[in-house]
């Protein structure tokens, strides 16, 4: 195929240009070569490339959502639609990345969130992106959404992504307790997203790895595969609330989640995020020599 990337400059974007380079003709576009807000520009990318597929890794992330709910609105939504109607128009499919923020995050099972439940967004990001993937759906039918979450991997400091380089290097790290999820590794997302493509069935996918940790609980573990012991861990995560942390936006408190259309296709789950976080440990390790 040949294939269109928006937003190929972040973490996400820029792995997937990697792993979808290796089979398919990718057109990679960074925030600099294309405003995806910019119905026009859209339009113009893709009359000239002419893609099969675009994918939509551009995004405004969650406390700049809160802060400025206007650009959350022209970025997470009519940017999206702006893709999916130029895609449409020529005849290719899209694939826009979504959140587990679209979930309320208040159930008391225990659950994982799947696509029968009722999305009940807590924050302006979750809101814009919801209405995101309403937006992809309705202006173009050969539409995949892949709700993830908690992504991290090499390329972009979040909290996840530099535990590890810290706690190396005896840094003190701040985790929280009380909020849940899935965690994504971006090597395995990139592989889920080469695995649901070659199947070709247009739905809404949750890609994550398989179960679910706190922040608290994934830099515990990330603290035991670089072999510290607990006394050392112990004094260097210091555990957190989520109100302490003084954020713009409310997170939920629980969203991991379950993928009922990959179990349809035959696609067995994700592996466990402790073995995601294990082969993470190791590539930062490798850099490190």
């Amino acid at each position: 195929m040949k294939v269109i990337i928006a937003g190929a400059g972040g973490l996400l974007g820029a792995r997937l240009t990697e792993s979808l380079s290796s089979v398919h003709e990718v057109c990679a576009l960074k925030r600099a070569d294309l405003d995806i807000t910019d119905g026009a520009a859209v339009d113009a990318v893709c009359l000239r490339e002419r893609p099969d597929l675009v994918v939509n890794c551009a995004v405004a992330q969650v406390d700049p959502c809160e802060q400025d709910p206007q650009m959350a609105e022209a970025v997470n939504v009519a940017g999206p639609r702006n893709l999916a109607r130029s895609a449409a128009a020529i005849g290719a499919a899209i694939l826009h990345f979504s959140t587990n923020y679209v979930f309320e995050g208040t159930r008391t099972d225990g659950g994982f969130y799947t696509i029968d439940d009722e999305t009940r967004p807590v924050n302006v990001y979750g809101r814009v992106k919801l209405a995101g993937e309403r937006a992809v759906i309705e202006a173009n039918p050969r539409s995949y959404i892949f709700r993830t979450s908690w992504v991290y991997g090499p390329g972009k400091e979040s909290f996840l992504a530099s535990v590890p380089k810290k706690l190396r290097k005896k840094e003190s790290v701040q985790a929280i307790v009380d909020c849940y999820s899935s965690t994504t590794y971006v090597r395995d997302l990139a592989r889920r997203t080469d695995e649901i493509l070659a199947r070709g069935r247009y739905g809404i996918y949750h890609t994550v790895n398989a179960g679910v940790c706190s922040y608290y609980e994934f830099a515990a573990e990330a603290a035991r595969l670089l072999g510290l012991s607990e006394e050392q861990a112990a004094g260097l995560i210091m555990k957190r609330s989520e109100s302490q942390m003084n954020r713009p936006a409310l997170r939920p408190a629980w969203t991991p989640m379950a993928c009922r259309l990959s179990d349809e296709l035959g696609l067995a789950p994700m592996r466990d995020w402790r073995a995601a976080l294990a082969g993470y440990v190791e590539e930062v390790l490798r850099e490190e020599i």
